[in-house]
């Protein structure tokens, strides 16, 4: 393949690489260690977490910065996406289930397959179709077989949901009639239902930040959730404790979990870079 007009990148290799930082002012004081990373880890994606240790401006690191300090700093975002993500899940299934069964008692176990039940803004056809998609990519899970045998594919809501990504969850809610919103998100999380919505939307981007390893240091989100100041990961703690099923626990396993990770890695000076 022919190389594009003006672009005369070149690969390095793991010596070159180390080499380079070394000449930038980065201490490797484990050369091999420093070599199992970059092998592993793309030079590129490593670059992210070692720039915070560089002086402003300026291509060299500070003084006294180690391979060490960036690849902490990599970890330590490693493990805060996964923290991030176990609660994230028990949120994601918690509503499944609010909304499943509101919506189930309200209409019925079929009536999420008539357009009647939901606004009028709705694109029921996108709805459906994308209902199929869900059970054709699911077709090997044992309740798909089950419904399609015995019932043609008709799901109740609530096996249905089961199929359903953040977002699909997400946009559910969305094309819900006002009335039901309304309802459902006083009832349960005791917030405007435009707040639900708004909350929603930017967790989606969280799990799928965390989902795809995106960095979350010094790197804030899409969106600035309704009521926050910025769109740091400070901001997005703060809605997802909002639609957290249990409170007492957020701060009793989420909080706690999370101060401990800060101490372990050593962080209590870098979570400016989180919104902290």
């Amino acid at each position: 393949m022919a190389q594009q007009r003006g672009y005369n990148k070149t690969p390095s290799t793991i010596k070159q690489q180390i080499e380079i930082l070394e000449e930038r002012g980065c201490e490797i004081n484990d050369i091999e260690y420093a070599k199992k990373c970059l092998t592993n880890i793309n030079y590129y994606r490593l670059a992210h977490y070692f720039a915070p240790f560089k002086e402003s401006k300026k291509g060299r690191y500070k003084k006294g910065t180690t391979f060490e300090d960036g690849m902490r700093l990599y970890e330590f975002d490693r493990q805060l996406r996964r923290l991030i993500m176990t609660f994230l899940e028990e949120i994601e299934i918690s509503f499944r289930a609010i909304v499943s069964n509101y919506h189930a008692m309200k209409y019925g176990a079929l009536g999420y397959l008539n357009a009647s039940t939901f606004d009028s803004g709705h694109n029921h056809a996108s709805h459906l179709t994308r209902i199929e998609r869900l059970m054709e990519l699911n077709e090997s899970e044992d309740f798909v077989k089950h419904h399609k045998n015995k019932y043609g594919g008709v799901m109740p809501v609530w096996v249905a949901m089961e199929l359903f990504s953040f977002g699909n969850l997400t946009y559910f809610y969305i094309d819900m009639k006002e009335a039901d919103q309304k309802e459902l998100s006083a009832k349960y999380y005791n917030l405007n239902y435009r707040m639900v919505e708004n909350y929603l939307l930017c967790l989606s981007d969280l799990r799928n930040a965390c989902a795809h390893y995106t960095r979350l240091y010094e790197n804030p989100l899409p969106m600035i959730p309704k009521g926050e100041p910025d769109g740091t990961l400070r901001s997005y703690l703060n809605i997802a404790k909002a639609l957290y099923p249990d409170k007492e626990k957020w701060e009793n396993e989420f909080d706690t979990a999370l101060a401990e990770l800060t101490r372990k890695y050593h962080m209590e000076d870098k979570m400016d870079g989180y919104g902290f």
